[in-house]
């Protein structure tokens, strides 16, 4: 075996990773910033997977869950590149506690970046790996909200699918890169996997189905755009899509855009979509008290059927999602018109679900009506006055504005707008619908 240091690799400028994502400002501390015992530990933000509105079906438990808080850890664990070696087989490290990425040019050329501790970061995997070094463990979710939560065969999530690394000093900038570190501290690129040498003489590739990454123009808020999807490299650095999810073939390098995760920055591992938080957003966000007050609120109204007169009610999200109530509100997404459940207006030659709404006798879906209780997803506290299609989950206006707007990956090169509490892909010209209440006659 040949092997070769290349000690440029080691220098400050080349272990700097050299792309936009390693460009922020940081404000330095003193150093001896573990964390003190009973001193809550600081947040860098979290993530939360769009689909589940708010829980796992089998409820959240351990590092399976629809939503993680990052916080600083006791002790930093982050790493940055280190030194570059060409070698003639291609074979990991043999050294477990050397993190490294193993590229594999052919049969007889491989180069492995070694990776040393760094003391001003944070790591944190993700994948749908259940080892102790994935943080979070993440399955692939189904539109409609059927998630497969158990170990599938037919899963498009990588075992070890990307890293987060945050900064440990202000401002806690968090980073984004392309695959996980597996159980033997490496992460193999083998030789069909998208790799290159970049222009400074470094190494860098793609995953088998990648890593996209979209920030939100205007920030998570109620001024929000959907942004533009990227494709995030092993390296941090950021680029257009490929043709197709797993093409060989890399897209053009955008130098002006980073891995940096802001508010509302979306990941997709290509089977599941998180959304990340920070702090700051998570405060103008609604909570879980809020959006109680809200549901209280709209049934203090005494929101009334058209038809059976019947007075509605939104169930307690203790219920859980087993069935609808009684005074369940239902919908005719078509045109928003809220009504008691009834068994009437069946249109059979539409479809199984259409119906005719008796006010204004458009015909289309009619389903119940269910409050969106993952606060995270929401872009501002406004009242639960619209609801997607053909779902029926139940939010703001903003907050149903610009979901219905964002297309999220699907499939190889597929994109669709979908409800971020159940994944269901959206319908209709709008892809939600404003909800028309009546009150009570009295």
């Amino acid at each position: 075996m040949v092997l070769e240091g290349n000690p440029e690799v080691g220098s400050p400028r080349a272990s700097d990773l050299r792309h936009p994502g390693n460009q922020g400002t940081c404000v330095l501390s003193p150093p001896s910033e573990d964390a003190q015992p009973g001193v809550e530990p600081i947040k860098y933000g979290e993530l939360i997977v769009l689909g589940y509105n708010g829980c796992l079906a089998s409820g959240d438990k351990g590092r399976r869950r629809s939503r993680l808080a990052l916080s600083r850890r006791p002790h930093a664990n982050g790493v940055k590149p280190d030194v570059m070696h060409h070698i003639s087989t291609p074979l990991a490290l043999s050294n477990r506690g050397q993190h490294s990425i193993s590229y594999t040019l052919s049969r007889s050329h491989s180069v492995i970046v070694e990776y040393t501790h760094d003391s001003d970061t944070d790591m944190f995997q993700i994948g749908r790996s259940t080892e102790n070094m994935i943080d979070f463990v993440v399955t692939d979710t189904s539109p409609g909200g059927g998630a497969a939560e158990g170990p599938s065969a037919q899963s498009t999530i990588s075992r070890y699918a990307c890293r987060i690394l945050c900064d440990r000093r202000p401002p806690y900038t968090a980073r984004i890169y392309a695959a996980g570190f597996d159980a033997s501290s490496n992460i193999f690129l083998g030789e069909r996997a998208a790799k290159w040498r970049t222009p400074d003489g470094l190494m860098d590739g793609l995953t088998t189905n990648g890593v996209l990454v979209m920030h939100p123009a205007g920030g998570f808020s109620e001024d929000s755009a959907p942004g533009v999807w990227r494709e995030i490299s092993v390296c941090g650095n950021v680029y257009t899509l490929r043709d197709s999810r797993s093409a060989q073939q890399r897209g053009k390098l955008v130098e002006n855009e980073s891995n940096v995760l802001q508010d509302g920055s979306l990941i997709d591992l290509c089977g599941a979509t998180l959304l990340w938080r920070t702090p700051a957003g998570l405060l103008r966000a609604p909570t879980l008290k809020q959006l109680e007050a809200q549901r209280q609120e709209a049934n203090a109204a005494r929101p009334q059927c058209p038809v059976g007169l019947s007075t509605l009610a939104f169930p307690s999200p203790a219920r859980g999602r087993t069935a609808p109530d009684k005074q369940q509100p239902w919908v005719y997404v078509r045109c928003g018109h809220v009504h008691g459940y009834h068994g009437w207006g069946c249109r059979r030659e539409r479809g199984p679900q259409e119906r005719e709404c008796p006010l204004c006798r458009l015909v289309g879906p009619y389903v119940p009506l269910w409050l969106g209780q993952e606060a995270g997803l929401c872009l501002d506290p406004g009242p639960p006055s619209h609801a997607f299609a053909p779902c029926g989950h139940v939010c703001s206006e903003k907050t149903a504005r610009y979901w219905a707007q964002t297309p999220l990956p699907h499939g190889t090169h597929a994109f669709h707008a979908a409800c971020p509490f159940c994944g269901a892909w959206l319908t209709g010209e709008h892809g939600c619908v404003r909800l028309i209440f009546q009150g009570p006659l009295d």
